[in-house]
């Protein structure tokens, strides 16, 4: 028996961009549904939006997002923050490096004081990330 749990991202009408850049970032398969696709697009307006969303990659990695149809409310700010974490620098310095793109930094990925490499910031769709690169202490 297998349990997992993924992080799934709401958005009003940006999750296929979302989508589009997470894939870009973070590699592996790209999968999308819209309203209509799933016969659920009971506005017009919400036909193309995407009503279920994911990247997944062969690490084991999946983000899931979909867009909020017309007739529920916008998603706003929650206190949940997507994290990262491993010990392959190279990956996770590269993922780092995509979601950077048009983010605000909050946290620089530099050497934190337990021995780590460690960074936090605001990606350019408002989702916090935390990137943790484990090393030994100095």
């Amino acid at each position: 028996m297998t349990v997992f749990l993924n992080p799934y991202l709401g958005f009003r009408d940006q999750a296929r961009e979302a989508l589009d850049f997470y894939h870009g970032v973070l590699g592996g398969e790209l999968k999308t549904m819209t309203f209509a696709e799933g016969g659920m697009a009971q506005d017009p307006s919400d036909a193309d939006k995407i009503m279920h969303g994911q990247v997944q990659t062969a690490a084991g990695l999946l983000l899931m997002a979909s867009d909020a149809p017309a007739s529920m409310p916008t998603p706003t700010e929650s206190s949940i923050s997507v994290s990262l974490s491993g010990d392959d620098e190279d990956v996770l310095t590269g993922y780092w490096n995509g979601l950077a793109e048009g983010a605000t930094v909050i946290e620089p990925l530099t050497k934190a004081p337990w021995g780590d490499t460690f960074g936090m910031l605001t990606d350019r769709f408002g989702v916090t990330w935390l990137v943790n690169i484990s090393g030994s202490a100095a």
